[in-house]
């Protein structure tokens, strides 16, 4: 099973799964039984199979080989060398590999200056016109060689435009960048780059990102607080020949086993193994220095040994190239492409299919409710009329007054529900006040003015130390709103099934837990990059300030946003089935009125009714079939496993 087959199966997998959720939104939309706030739930995450992508970040310092892993992984099939590959340093800016239908081939570099304007990468991301941009050609491994060459460029500035750019500067050259002779430091050209080419994996969704050395990647927050992070693999790669140095180890500590709360989707490649292979040790003793290191490697990264793979990218790509099939072996390459393929895609997988069934199933369940209600109507319409059958007039007319009651006492109880629903209404304003995007931007405003009011460092220290408090202060609020929203809604639902028979399942709860996860890991963050003494003493105040809302500020606005979004929709469905049955009982009240008199009116007869009623009735019953098969066929799809062989054989016979 190799990459390219998994990311296929994977893609069809999605695909497939897309087809089912499409179906059960067109049988809803056909047979008018979906509303707009479940036709807006099925298309999101119709978007998100559609447009889901994995993203493997491969991180490593220079000259360990980290390119000629990419090259031998991903692209062999050129039959060359694509992402430069040479002694020192080749990647100088975060670069991302994708494609998506409609893109044109080409690369977009970001210039390094425009960190002087404070945008986060993400936010110059929707203006095209802030970067440097040339088509090339897919087809021409010259054209992509010399395309992706330029995320090496440098050039040279003077130490203090290197610090306002946000390089640590350090005459040893250990924790920053060492100045030349003439006191001019070399920094990368781009500060981000973009290429897009259609490759086969990447058109199946992946997203490669090719991150620089430490001193790179360090004056590059965003990379480190949210595309490391959100990476769905992380490939960390050492070489055989140093070992685990300094560098690697803050390289791991700081900036990947840091940004991710689980070690999950995090694999090792201890790279050049190849140095071993001298001719004059045999290999028995090869392999047992091989796994000497392997132990080493993962008792100072404080990982399990099954997740070090020992690895020569160098002959891997050699041995694809020339279809040398002992030498890939002996490369041990298909050993880790196997791990990337069982870590990152199962994973993936696994959150796709939850979100998906999530919204699929809790909508099924609403629209089985709500058929389950109108059959019920329906049946008690039809053992009403079959009860008439022989009856005088005055049955009749008794009838008629014992709906027109129903219908009265249901109008009261609607009452309530109104009142319910503004007591609602200022219940999701005081939530949204506290999660809201005005609340984060009043904490912000205050935080920094207090930081640039600030004499000495320990109210620097201070101000940012409670902006993190205020944002978990308003999550626990919320938390405690969100409470108190079920609670009523639990009561409400409560009274309109046991007092009108209405079908309704008790609200979902919504938890704030995943947001409160991502400001600990914002605040671990920040503990590290700017809450230590050297930073706070040696950076001046208004540049750190700059520096931590650029950076901190702008990711727990993301959380925020995030959270503004699910929280919405959360309020929007737990409505939705309440408000639904409650439409679908006045209809079928009026209904049942309507019937009594038009029977009483001698409008119609009474068989020709029940017959009708008899009709709708097998018609519904009908809909909870398809609804049953739709459902069916959406769990089917989503539960296969791309990793399973027989699933592969489907998508290669497909």
């Amino acid at each position: 099973m190799n990459l390219i087959d998994s990311f296929s199966a994977y893609s069809q997998w999605r695909d497939r799964s897309a087809v089912a959720v499409e179906r059960l939104r067109n049988w809803l939309q056909s047979n008018r039984l979906g509303d707009a706030q479940g036709e807006m739930r099925l298309q999101y995450a119709l978007n998100r199979l559609r447009e889901d992508q994995l993203t493997v970040a491969f991180v490593a310092e220079f000259s360990r080989g980290k390119s000629e892993l990419i090259n031998a992984i991903f692209f062999s099939g050129y039959g060359d060398r694509i992402l430069p590959s040479s002694a020192g340093r080749t990647t100088m800016c975060p670069t991302e590999l994708q494609w998506s239908p409609g893109d044109t081939p080409g690369i977009a570099l970001l210039p390094i200056d425009s960190r002087a304007t404070h945008a986060s990468v993400a936010e110059l991301k929707r203006y095209p016109e802030e970067w440097i941009s040339s088509e090339l050609d897919a087809n021409s491994s010259e054209s992509l060689r010399s395309a992706l060459a330029r995320v090496g460029e440098t050039r040279w500035v003077d130490k203090d435009r290197a610090v306002e750019l946000g390089f640590a500067i350090d005459p040893e050259g250990n924790t920053g960048l060492k100045p030349g002779a003439d006191g001019l430091v070399e920094i990368p050209s781009w500060r981000h780059a973009v290429i897009r080419f259609p490759h086969p994996l990447l058109e199946k969704g992946l997203v490669i990102l090719d991150t620089p050395g430490l001193n790179a990647i360090g004056a590059e927050p965003e990379l480190t607080l949210s595309l490391l992070p959100n990476a769905h693999a992380v490939l960390f790669v050492l070489a055989a020949d140093t070992g685990v140095t300094q560098s690697d180890l803050a390289v791991w500590r700081e900036y990947v086993s840091a940004g991710r709360g689980s070690r999950r989707g995090c694999l090792v490649a201890l790279n050049k193994i190849d140095g071993l292979w001298d001719g004059l040790r045999n290999q028995a003793r090869i392999d047992e220095e091989i796994a000497r290191q392997v132990e080493s490697v993962s008792r100072t990264l404080d990982i399990e040994a099954s997740q070090v793979f020992p690895v020569s990218a160098q002959k891997a790509l050699v041995a694809r190239i020339g279809h040398d099939a002992t030498l890939l072996a002996r490369s041990e390459l298909e050993r880790l492409e196997t791990a990337l393929i069982e870590d990152l895609l199962p994973t993936k997988q696994d959150l796709v299919r939850e979100s998906t069934l999530g919204e699929a199933d809790d909508l099924v369940r609403q629209t089985r409710e709500l058929l389950n209600a109108r059959l019920a109507g329906i049946r008690e319409q039809l053992q009403e009329l079959t009860d008439l059958r022989g009856k005088n007039q005055s049955v009749i007319e008794y009838m008629m007054r014992k709906v027109k009651s129903e219908k009265e006492e249901f109008e009261q109880g609607l009452q309530k529900y109104y009142a319910v629903r503004s007591v609602f209404s200022n219940m999701t304003n005081s939530l949204l006040a506290h999660l809201g995007l005005d609340a984060l931007r009043d904490e912000t405003r205050r935080t920094r003015e207090a930081m640039l009011d600030s004499s000495f460092s320990k109210g620097l220290r201070d101000a940012m130390l409670n902006f993190f408090a205020s944002l978990r202060g308003n999550l626990h609020r919320s938390t405690d709103e969100i409470g108190e929203i079920t609670r009523m809604l639990e009561a409400m639902y409560k009274r309109f099934t046991v007092e009108h028979g209405l079908k309704l399942t008790p609200p979902n709860s919504f938890s704030t837990l995943r947001y409160e996860k991502e400001i600990d890991r914002l605040e671990k963050a920040f503990n590290s990059q700017f809450n230590t003494v050297l930073n706070i003493v040696t950076t001046e105040k208004h540049a750190l300030t700059q520096k931590f809302f650029e950076t901190i500020a702008v990711q727990a606005r993301r959380t925020f946003e995030v959270a503004n979004r699910d929280v919405e929709n959360w309020l929007r469905a737990v409505m939705s089935p309440l408000e639904t049955q409650v439409r679908e009982y006045q209809l079928q009240l009026k209904r049942r009125l309507e019937s009594v008199k038009r029977i009483h009116q001698a409008t119609d007869t009474l068989e020709e009714r029940i017959v009708e009623l008899q009709q709708s009735e097998q018609g519904v019953l009908h809909e909870l079939e398809e609804l049953t098969r739709l459902s069916n066929e959406i769990h089917l799809e989503l539960n296969r496993d791309v990793t399973d062989p027989d699933h592969m054989l489907e998508t290669r016979a497909a």
